[in-house]
């Protein structure tokens, strides 16, 4: 049968077993693990300063040249382990390789923490002889913690999507399981190796065996500080909106003064337009693509970029007005057909008819945006905060405007730059009905079941306040 891997990556933290683990596969035959061959300070364990014929600043320079090395100078499946701080050309390569194998250990981050401050502690970081135990007892550090549990976190959800985008899966593994020899044979199945173990590797002992509260000065303390922590995220806003496109093509610069305008549809976008116009004197640069925005900002040298946010609710009635009931008809047949809503517009259409349309359109909106209608997000629908995470993949406004407080927004943004400012004129409004016509309560509840992460990134208050 074919090898299903060329070489194998097990990607753990510091104290989650990744020694115990290394001894394990070391010990299945036709299988080496190198230990840490990309951590920054040494190749393989600590002290060694080369590996595979190349020594430190040759592995800076070629890492990859290395990682084949590896593969090439070994007699069966040759592997590593690598953390979060090891060499990222490496982690995105082996991430990428379907052919490179992936272990995913992980530990419970209380039990690691607490562990890597022991080891900190004695200098003890592998314990063969029992007789040779270094204890202590820590103190447990809340923000320390977070930190590592943040890291930890992250490193993890990105090695779940890079596996996830590229159709590949990984043997996850928990420190729990390590002692479970089942489990270590269900891995070198997984590897594709013929050999079995048929015990475990007795030379590595466990450390601290005691329990967690045990190992700490302060256990009050840290149990009070682990309680306020949201363990299963329980506070997190659900966000099933799709990412969007920076919407460089809707980008807006003055002709003759370094500022650009990152607009989000729906918002004062031609008021903020006529103002950029008149900060200039010559007119607008629009029509943007990525090659034509970089060119403008090397030409311009010291420049300024912003947006503005508008209230959720004033937005969201803005596009119900002119997307809706005013568009070319393509939301008003699907909501009136599709879903049966009752949306009034003409001339005959007073503040209560319009104000049971516009909280209709709000619940429905709330559904779209959670990605169970099946349409695709229109941007003048979609929150403000998935427009500015757009952006950031090409680039993050210098300022994030308010649309209540734009006329001193703009002059701060022209003094900063010393420019006199143009007066700013925000247009009229020329809807059918005033939002204050129609607003209550109601609706102020449905924008912000809508629009939840508006609200709650952007800190908005009820309407008018």
């Amino acid at each position: 049968m074919q090898q299903r891997f060329r070489s194998f990556v097990m990607f753990a933290e510091m104290r989650t077993g990744s020694n115990f683990l290394e001894a394990n596969l070391n010990a299945l035959p036709g299988v080496t693990c190198h230990g840490e061959v990309f951590n920054p300070h040494f190749m393989g364990k600590k002290d060694c300063q080369s590996l595979f014929g190349y020594d430190l600043p040759a592995r800076e320079a070629e890492p990859l040249a290395v990682l084949e090395a590896m593969r090439a100078q070994t007699a069966g499946l040759a592997g590593f382990r690598c953390f979060h701080d090891h060499d990222l050309r490496v982690i995105a390569h082996v991430l990428a390789d379907p052919t490179c194998a992936k272990i995913i250990l992980t530990r419970n981050p209380v039990e690691s923490y607490v562990s890597l401050k022991i080891a900190q502690a004695t200098d003890q970081w592998r314990l063969t002889n029992a007789t040779r135990l270094k204890t202590a007892r820590v103190p447990f550090q809340a923000a320390e913690f977070e930190a590592h549990l943040q890291q930890a976190q992250a490193f993890q959800i990105e090695l779940m999507h890079a596996l996830q985008i590229s159709g590949q899966t990984a043997f996850y593994i928990d420190y729990e399981d390590l002692n479970d020899l089942e489990v270590l044979n269900g891995l070198a199945a997984f590897l594709g190796v013929e050999g079995r173990l048929d015990a475990l590797d007795p030379k590595l002992k466990k450390q601290n065996p005691e329990d967690v509260t045990a190992k700490v000065v302060n256990a009050t303390e840290m149990e009070a500080a682990l309680a306020r922590l949201d363990r299963f995220n329980l506070a997190r806003t659900p966000n099933f909106e799709p990412r969007r496109a920076p919407g460089i093509p809707g980008f807006v610069a003055a002709a003759d003064a370094p500022v650009l305008f990152m607009p989000v549809r729906g918002g004062p976008d031609q008021a903020v337009r006529d103002w950029l116009g008149r900060l200039g004197r010559g007119g607008l640069i629009t029509d943007f693509v990525q090659k034509s925005l970089r060119q403008w900002k090397r030409q311009q040298g010291a420049h300024r970029s912003f947006t503005v946010l508008r209230h959720p609710v004033a937005r969201a009635y803005e596009a119900y007005c002119r997307v809706v009931l005013a568009g070319e008809g393509d939301f008003y047949r699907l909501l009136t057909k599709a879903y049966g809503l009752d949306l009034a517009r003409g001339p005959k259409v007073d503040a209560e008819m319009q104000r049971a349309g516009f909280v209709a359109f709000l619940r429905w909106l709330k559904i779209y945006l959670a990605g169970q209608t099946g349409q695709k997000i229109d941007p003048r629908l979609a929150s403000q905060s998935a427009v500015l995470q757009g952006f950031a993949q090409f680039q993050t406004p210098d300022l994030v405007l308010r649309e209540e407080r734009l006329a001193e927004g703009l002059a701060f943004l022209a003094a900063d730059l010393g420019l006199p400012a143009p007066e700013f004129r925000p247009l009229a409004s020329d809807l059918p009905l005033p939002l204050a016509d129609i607003w209550t309560a109601e609706v102020e509840e449905a924008a912000r079941d809508a629009y939840q992460r508006d609200y709650l990134g952007f800190g908005f208050a009820k309407w008018g306040r």
